[in-house]
């Protein structure tokens, strides 16, 4: 039902994307799909909320958030519930930050101490607009003290972009011209790993992890909107035990 991030983080901060694979919904959801916005039966959502809840011992419901592309990144607690955001943080143990995907890149943080995690949903727009940024902000350790984990998403063969994707990036670093692949006429495949390590070492982050999937060609194991349009969404999840300081 879910991926552990491999990273070298503290032993009792706990970092996962789901799958698609062990819930209730119905094609073309199948099947566990935790999204409540794309069109699948609110009932099933929920069903499929509470078993992964249960499956991993979360200490608390996950903080879901209203997801817009942004760069907005705000503490996870129940004022913040599904407001409009990319992102979430927390310092408080038993708290449970959540984004949802299917494509776009979830990427995990955690200072080296382990007293403080946060989870972003970073599409190409919310790279470009400065999620990373953002969230790098609320830590209160400096960069060179954060690790990172890049969760699955649609890997650099297949993630198709327009000219207006591969200029947004290149009028902020020149760099990023490195990451965008010719393919046809005004069309780059774009390797959005690449894109969010540069803009991760360009906070002053060295610590990344992760990077290894991709979410359009691996139809068994994750949702891809590229890939079939209307689907679910796998949730990512990271938390630190209640039991921990």
């Amino acid at each position: 039902m879910w991926i552990q991030a491999n990273w070298p983080a503290a032993t009792h901060i706990h970092a996962v994307t789901t799958t698609r694979v062990g819930g209730f919904s119905l094609a073309p959801y199948d099947s566990l799909n935790l999204a409540t916005h794309v069109g699948d039966k609110p009932e099933l959502v929920e069903k499929n909320r509470h078993k992964l809840t249960g499956a991993l011992s979360m200490p608390s419901a996950p903080i879901w958030l209203n997801q817009v592309h942004g760069s907005v990144v705000v503490e996870a607690n129940e004022a913040n519930l599904d407001k409009e955001a990319d992102g979430s943080y927390t310092r408080t143990p038993g708290i449970v930050c959540a984004v949802l995907t299917a494509d776009c890149l979830p990427i995990f943080l955690s200072d080296e101490a382990g007293q403080q995690v946060a989870v972003l949903h970073a599409g190409w727009r919310g790279l470009h607009a400065g999620v990373i940024a953002s969230c790098i902000k609320e830590f209160a350790v400096s960069p060179e003290s954060i690790m990172v984990w890049l969760g699955p998403a649609i890997g650099p063969e297949e993630f198709e972009v327009g000219k207006d994707v591969y200029t947004a990036f290149i009028l902020i670093d020149s760099g990023f011209a490195e990451y965008f692949v010719p393919c046809a006429e005004n069309k780059w495949l774009a390797n959005i790993y690449a894109l969010a390590t540069r803009l991760l070492h360009r906070s002053g982050v060295v610590s990344i992890h992760g990077g290894e999937y991709c979410t359009y060609t691996e139809p068994d194991n994750f949702f891809s909107y590229r890939r079939d349009g209307r689907c679910g969404r796998m949730a990512s999840l990271i938390w630190m035990d209640a039991n921990k300081k």
